[in-house]
């Protein structure tokens, strides 16, 4: 039962997002600017606090919609942002040293730190030797962190669809001789790419691939056709307000997946993380009969979570624990 107040601070956050979203669309440019940076500050900061009881999936039609084009003009925000920081940090002789010059670059060092410490908790005493990582923009600071501090010996490939994206992301490795030879750049549309996904035991899924619910479930309905049997599909998504930020993925939009953790942040980093295993039998289509659409789904539990939250930094513990034993219960 959601009390007076809740209700009202969960109005008051739509409201307030709505408003945020009629400035935003009418700026001239999305381009980093005074102010465009404060507006989306604005937003990020209006939708970081928890609302555990705000499903934005189950809003009114005019807000739905408020949001889908929200969630557009993010992304080509953050597409913007991350564009104008690649060229100024390409510009320097050894880009990697300046990587902090991006203003959200720790939240990139926690969200990375998070996604490895969940990813080494399921492939024990196993080490990746080749990922992908689909979407990986101007800016792919996922992939330089993680082949920087955490898988030093494994091949990343990243795949955008942009190739100017690409141009300027491979500038910033160019530098580095062990991160050129194992950081790949691939042009293409990822439903574009088949057998070659097989050869990953990882694979990777940007928040933004996808930015409504129907191209994000084919997005993931093909990688789980073509990715290899028993291989490790992490995703990011959205919960509480910060769906109005970024697209929300549900367990039972993981057709041909096994849904092994989901962990929601509730500090600065915004997305959400979502870990699955490739199964090695193919699913029907409808997928209501082999998977639940919510998080009672028994597939829901992250062995040895306290090993796993020990492990965790600068994250909220005691939220990582109770989280994942409130769905331990469940199941």
């Amino acid at each position: 039962m959601v009390s007076h107040q809740e209700e009202q601070d969960l109005n008051n956050v739509i409201e307030k997002v709505c408003e945020l979203y009629e400035k935003i669309s009418k700026l001239e440019t999305l381009k980093p600017s005074q102010d465009v940076n404060t507006l989306f500050t604005d937003l990020v900061n209006t939708c970081i606090p928890s609302y555990p009881n705000l499903d934005v999936t189950k809003l009114p039609e005019d807000v739905l919609q408020i949001r889908s084009n929200l969630i557009k003009l993010c992304g080509q925000a953050e597409g913007l942002l991350e564009f104008h920081y690649s060229t100024i940090l390409g510009s320097f002789q050894n880009p990697l040293n300046h990587l902090s010059l991006f203003p959200y670059f720790s939240n990139y060092l926690k969200l990375s730190q998070l996604e490895y410490t969940i990813l080494a908790q399921h492939m024990i005493n196993r080490v990746p030797s080749k990922l992908a990582f689909i979407g990986s923009g101007p800016l792919p600071l996922t992939s330089i962190v993680l082949a920087t501090h955490h898988l030093t010996q494994t091949s990343f490939h990243n795949y955008d669809i942009d190739f100017s994206a690409n141009s300027v992301a491979s500038r910033l490795v160019q530098s580095d001789p062990d991160l050129s030879a194992r950081m790949v750049f691939h042009t293409t549309n990822v439903l574009d790419v088949c057998s070659e996904l097989k050869e990953f035991e990882v694979v990777f899924l940007a928040a933004l691939v996808g930015m409504d619910k129907e191209e994000k479930v084919r997005v993931i309905d093909h990688l789980g056709k073509h990715m290899a049997p028993g291989a490790f599909l992490m995703l990011r998504s959205a919960h509480g307000a910060r769906g109005f930020l970024y697209p929300v993925v549900q367990p039972s939009d993981l057709r041909g997946f096994e849904v092994l953790s989901v962990f929601h942040p509730t500090d600065e980093v915004i997305n959400s993380v979502v870990i699955a295993r490739k199964l090695s039998f193919s699913v029907a289509a409808d997928h209501d009969h082999q998977y639940q659409a919510d998080m009672g789904s028994a597939n829901l539990i992250l062995p040895n979570y306290n090993c796993c939250c020990q492990q965790i930094r600068g994250f909220n513990r005691m939220n990582l624990m109770e989280e994942l034993a409130v769905e331990d219960h469940i199941a």
